[in-house]
C-alpha cells in the first residue's frame, strides 16, 4: 500500500535556494517539490532540510566506555548513541571505530570489533533510527594497526577508512608543546614518563607508519572503500594522500594543506565544533577561515552530535558569501557525495526522504521532527 505525507508552509532548503512551500512524500521517497499549498501537515514556516550525513564521529567509544575500565552493553550503547545523532537530524552516520590501539586508549582490537557486531546487529533487527555505517580510524603508527583492519575483512558495512598518526611531531601533534598540553593533561604523566612516552610513539612511528599506509590503502582501494587523510598538515602530506587515492581531507591542520587538497579535488572536512568555538582546540587552522576562504566542503560533528546542524544555520549567518543551502550542503550533499551515497542528501524528486524539520530559536537550531525514508524517527 502506498502512503502520502504532504509537509506544508515550510522553508524547504534546496541545493540552491529556499523554497517556501511543500514537500510530498510517497512511501520513502522525496515525490515532489512545490511552492505553495496548504494541504497536509502545516510546518508553521519551519525549515525543512535535508538529513544530515556524519562521516566522522567516535562518539559511540563514550557510550561504550563511558568512564576508566567501565564497559556498557554494547547494543545498548549502540542505541544510546544512535538516539542523540538521531534527535541531532543526523540520518546517515558512519560510525569511527579506531583500528590499531595507540596508548592513549583502554580498549582493544577485539572491543572495536564487538562494537562492529552490536551495529550490525542493531541494523539488522530495525533498531535504529539512522541509517549507520563503520569508519575505520586507522592509526597507522600503532604496531597492530594491520591485524585489528583484518577483524573486519569481508565487513560490507565499511565505507570509509582514514589513515592517521597521532605520534608527537606528526601531523595534528607537530609542535611538541602542543602535544604535551594535551598528553600530559590527559594522562597525568610526569616529565620523565612523558619522555619516554613520546620516544616510544615517535619510534613506533617511524617503524609502522609508511607500511601499514600502503597496505591499507591498498585493501581499501581493492575492496571499493573510500580513503580518507587526517592531520595532513604540508603540501607533501596532500602529495602522498592524491598518490594514495584519497578522496577526502580530513581536519587539514594548516591552511596551506587546505588549499592544496582542495586544488587536488579532495572534499575538505573539519570540525563543526572548530566551527562553533572559533578554532581548533589543538591550535591549528581555524575551520571559519578556511570557510571564507572557500576551502571548505564538509563538516563533521566528531565530538559533539548536535554541533553539526548547529555549525550549518551558524555559518550561513557570520560567513559572508556562504548561504543557508551552500552551508546545509556541507552537512548534507556534500559528505553524501563524497562516499559515494548519490540518492540522500538533497530534497529533490526521487531523493530519499530523508528530512528534518527545524526552528531558529534564539540563533539555535530546534529540531523537531526527524524522517528517514519518510518514516518518523525523531
Amino acid at each position: 500500500m502506498t502512503t502520502e505525507t504532504i509537509l506544508s508552509n515550510a522553508r524547504i532548503v534546496l541545493a540552491d535556494e529556499v523554497l517556501t512551500g511543500s514537500v510530498l512524500i510517497r512511501d520513502d521517497k522525496i515525490a515532489d517539490v512545490s511552492t505553495g499549498g496548504d494541504a497536509g501537515e502545516d510546518m508553521g514556516g519551519d525549515y525543512i532540510i535535508p538529513g544530515l550525513v556524519e562521516l566522522h564521529t567516535d562518539h559511540l567509544e563514550g557510550h561504550y566506555a563511558p568512564r576508566p575500565k567501565v564497559r556498557w552493553n554494547p547494543i545498548a550503547a549502540v542505541l544510546a548513541h544512535d538516539a542523540q545523532v538521531a534527535t541531532a537530524g543526523i540520518t546517515t552516520v558512519f560510525d569511527a571505530l579506531r583500528v590499531g590501539i595507540d596508548e592513549d586508549s583502554d580498549m582493544t582490537a577485539q572491543e572495536m570489533r564487538k562494537l562492529a557486531d552490536a551495529i550490525e546487529d542493531s541494523v539488522r533487527h530495525d533498531r535504529v533510527r539512522a541509517d549507520h555505517f563503520i569508519h575505520l580510524r586507522c592509526e597507522v603508527s600503532a604496531p597492530d594497526c594491520q591485524q585489528g583492519f583484518s577483524y573486519f575483512d569481508g565487513d560490507e558495512r565499511v565505507k570509509l577508512a582514514s589513515l592517521m598518526d597521532h605520534a608527537p611531531g606528526q601531523r595534528q601533534f607537530a609542535k611538541l608543546e602542543t602535544y604535551a598540553i594535551y598528553y600530559k593533561g590527559k594522562l597525568k604523566m610526569s616529565d620523565e614518563a612523558f619522555r619516554i612516552f613520546c620516544e616510544r610513539r615517535m619510534a613506533q612511528s617511524a617503524v609502522n607508519s609508511s607500511p601499514n599506509r600502503a597496505a591499507i590503502a591498498a585493501a581499501c582501494k581493492a575492496r571499493g572503500i573510500v580513503l580518507a587523510s587526517h592531520d595532513d598538515a604540508t603540501v607533501a602530506h596532500v602529495d602522498e594522500a592524491v598518490q594514495q587515492g584519497i578522496r577526502v581531507a580530513e581536519f587539514p591542520t594548516t591552511e596551506a594543506a587546505a588549499r592544496a587538497s582542495k586544488d587536488a579535488g579532495l572534499g575538505v572536512l573539519m570540525g563543526a565544533p572548530n566551527v562553533m568555538r572559533g578554532g581548533s582546540h589543538s591550535g591549528n587552522v581555524s575551520a571559519r577561515t578556511l570557510a571564507e576562504g572557500g576551502m571548505l566542503d564538509i563538516l563533521s560533528s566528531d565530538y559533539i552530535p548536535f554541533s553539526l546542524i548547529q555549525s550549518a544555520f551558524f555559518l550561513g549567518d557570520v560567513v559572508d558569501g556562504i548561504s543557508l543551502p551552500q552551508a546545509v550542503a556541507m552537512v548534507s550533499k556534500n559528505p553524501a557525495e563524497a562516499v559515494g551515497l548519490e540518492d540522500r542528501g538533497v530534497i529533490e524528486i526521487g531523493r530519499r526522504a530523508d528530512l528534518v524539520r527545524v526552528r531558529v530559536d534564539e540563533h539555535v537550531p530546534v529540531v523537531r521532527t526527524v524522517w528517514r525514508e519518510g518514516r518518523r524517527v525523531a
